[in-house]
């Protein structure tokens, strides 16, 4: 039935803040439980196996795939299956996460007896605290909801959301007791955009040293180097940075003194300008740069001496974003 455009926005609102109250609630709810396993995933000596039938697989698959990115070995096994070879997936080094809004689905009641068999651990992630499911896990996290967003409150819809927050919160807390970093996260994901921004380093990106001045230079010298090289001058003793000289700072003087073009440059320069390494990550240098307005700055290597110049506009367009 035709509904008119405020009253489909306002389903929607109902939607969303209905799924809110679901996920807050589970926050609410978290306890001892939720520590304990944290700590039995970071103590497994093998891999997480996640499994649920239905829209409760696909959450699954999905806290699998985020636990594999974030450092822990994780592979979503579908309860069927496994009782017709995929079973050997599973070693007794290995912990388990099931999923099921009742605790009583009874598809995942084959898998659920094989991993016991195994003692394999069992993590429950249920709205059902008092179910099958939840009385032979080790530990369990109550993802009980007041109603389903679905008018009907039969479609699983707040409940897979809440599971999927769970989940998501498990990731990311044992990526922390792992120390899993930024640089862990850039070698497991070393294609599209993600990849190129945490891989990319300042070298990749930097200009050969160009717009490099004596201490003894004057102005009118600086004037042809912020012309040829983007608004930005280096002063330089021994490939070591005394200062820079940028298009702003030319525009300023010009703007006091006419007959600027014999000032050295000493009295002009920046000292102790910002800079970065060859080996920094674009998106920091990036982010350096923004933060101090600065268009352009050297880059220096590991013993301070000039290796090239970094411009603003060639890390956005190198995907440093």
């Amino acid at each position: 039935m035709a509904r008119d455009p405020a009253e489909l926005t306002a389903l929607g609102r109902r939607v969303l803040e209905l799924e809110a109250a679901g996920v807050a609630g589970a926050a609410t709810r978290l306890d001892g439980a939720f520590a304990r396993a944290v700590t039995l995933l970071a103590a497994a000596k093998g891999r997480v196996i996640v499994s649920g039938v239905g829209k409760s697989g696909l959450i699954a698959r999905k806290i699998a795939a985020t636990l594999t990115s974030t450092g822990t070995p994780a592979s979503y096994l579908h309860p069927i299956d496994s009782l017709h070879g995929d079973l050997g997936i599973v070693g007794r080094d290995d912990v388990a996460i099931l999923l099921s809004k009742s605790g009583e689905t009874e598809e995942l009641f084959g898998l659920l007896g094989a991993l016991q068999r195994l003692s394999v651990p069992i993590i429950a992630i249920t709205g059902g605290p008092g179910s099958t499911l939840a009385k032979v896990a080790q530990e369990v996290l109550d993802a009980g909801v007041a109603e389903e967003a679905c008018p009907h409150d039969l479609a699983p819809t707040t409940s897979t959301t809440v599971a999927l927050a769970l989940g998501d919160a498990l990731a990311v807390a044992l990526l922390e007791v792992k120390g899993f970093r930024r640089a862990d996260f850039a070698e497991l994901h070393p294609g599209g955009s993600l990849g190129r921004k945490l891989l990319l380093r300042v070298a990749d990106v930097m200009q050969p040293p160009q717009g490099i001045l004596p201490a003894g230079a004057s102005m009118r010298e600086a004037v042809v180097a912020l012309a040829r090289h983007r608004g930005l001058a280096i002063v330089a003793t021994d490939d070591k940075v005394d200062g820079v000289i940028t298009a702003g700072d030319l525009s300023r003087l010009a703007q006091t003194d006419p007959g600027f073009l014999g000032t050295p440059v000493t009295s002009v320069m920046t000292r102790a300008p910002k800079s970065a390494g060859t080996a920094e990550l674009a998106a920091a240098a990036l982010g350096r740069m923004e933060r101090h307005g600065i268009m352009a700055m050297p880059v220096l290597d590991e013993r301070g001496r000039i290796a090239g110049v970094v411009h603003l506009h060639d890390l956005m367009r190198a995907g440093a974003v």
